[in-house]
């Protein structure tokens, strides 16, 4: 199988790179609109992370993120390489 996926010539659709699509799709898996009552109930009650930090959180400090958007120094989801947090 791991053979085969780096054959594949993957297209932009709808404007958007395969990266770009694979990060929305991240995003869109944890889509949340809560009401800031709930937040706050959620953060006295819920061991989770609150779902745009479990999305952001991870992003910023994934360079292929910065790369796929050509995300700039200085922009809000770019976080300087000394602040990266890395877990391996």
């Amino acid at each position: 199988m791991e053979g085969q996926t780096k054959d594949l010539h993957l297209q932009p659709i709808a404007g958007l790179t395969p990266e770009q699509r694979f990060f929305i799709g991240f995003a869109q898996w944890d889509c949340a609109n809560e009401r800031p009552e709930d937040l706050r109930m959620r953060a006295m009650t819920d061991p989770h992370s609150p779902a745009q930090y479990r999305i952001n959180g991870v992003v910023v400090n994934m360079p292929e993120f910065q790369q796929a958007f050509q995300c700039k120094a200085g922009q809000p989801m770019v976080r300087p390489a000394e602040k990266i947090c890395k877990v391996w």
